[in-house]
């Protein structure tokens, strides 16, 4: 039985050309096949890079069908790379079949890294990076739109979607309503493009700007949302705390976890804790 291929991963430009890694161009010229989400698309990239390949399609329509085609040519030995229509596969986009059944039948996948809009937004919206939470596309449906973003309101870091430019504004607006005006956000469209946009305000004056603007609802959209802010803890939910960390814990020790609870400062909450002993 033949050694099995190996399948590679590789992200390729989400717009500029430039963005191509060597090692990408490397890969995507010795592999026997290349699956590609839209070969039309795909197969311009790839002549502008001076690169032959067997271009084959895989998409969410042929996905199932395609992936068993795929892994039987891996196991017969063939390398085979799987691109999407721009940046790195499977982020919002198909293969996640591919990859798991690559995985089931112990067949070696790589990665060759490179552009993501998710990632470069990120770099430079000037919002917290530490932590982040990816949701992709909201639902298109203005209703389920709310409810989803309900469901986000409280989380405290970072959010990042997609979304498309017929639906950018309607989702702006659902921001707005949910997470309310104050709500600092980012909207970075068009990346490495040449009308790219990275636009950063609370999202009240986000959207006067869209509004202003027609060609600001146009291309491809990363938006991004700063986490909500910690409820402030009353007085009385502190000085509670403080008993139960009490029962247990010095004064000193008390007052470290309830500052990293609540957020507040070691030296108040020490304080408190002496005027509480009084």
């Amino acid at each position: 039985m033949p050694k099995a291929g190996v399948l590679f991963i590789v992200a390729t430009p989400i717009g500029n050309v430039g963005d191509i890694s060597a090692r990408a161009c490397e890969t995507l010229s010795s592999v026997s096949i290349v699956l590609a989400e839209d070969t039309r698309h795909s197969s311009g990239l790839l002549k502008r890079l001076g690169i032959k390949a067997d271009l084959h399609s895989y998409h969410q329509h042929n996905e199932e069908a395609r992936t068993d085609w795929a892994l039987e040519r891996l196991k017969m030995g063939e390398d085979l790379a799987l691109i999407s229509d721009a940046g790195t596969p499977l982020l919002s986009d198909p293969g996640y079949r591919l990859v798991q059944g690559a995985h089931d039948n112990g067949i070696r996948v790589e990665p060759i890294p490179g552009a993501s809009s998710i990632m470069a937004a990120l770099s430079v919206a000037g919002l917290p990076s530490d932590r982040f939470f990816f949701e992709g596309f909201l639902p298109s449906k203005s209703g389920s739109r709310k409810a989803r973003l309900g469901e986000l309101r409280s989380f405290p870091h970072t959010l990042i979607f997609l979304e498309s430019p017929h639906r950018v504004l309607a989702c702006i607006e659902d921001m707005l309503a949910i997470f309310g005006e104050n709500r600092v956000a980012v909207v970075a469209r068009e990346l490495t493009k040449l009308h790219e946009t990275v636009y950063k305000q609370n999202l009240a004056e986000l959207h006067k700007w869209m509004l202003s603007d027609p060609n600001q609802v146009r291309g491809e959209f990363v938006i991004l949302v700063s986490g909500a802010e910690p409820e402030e803890a009353t007085q009385k939910d502190v000085d509670g705390l403080l008993e139960i960390l009490l029962a247990d814990l010095s004064a000193k020790k008390a007052a470290t976890v309830a500052a990293q609870i609540t957020g507040k400062k070691k030296n108040q909450l020490y304080q408190r804790i002496l005027e509480l002993n009084k």
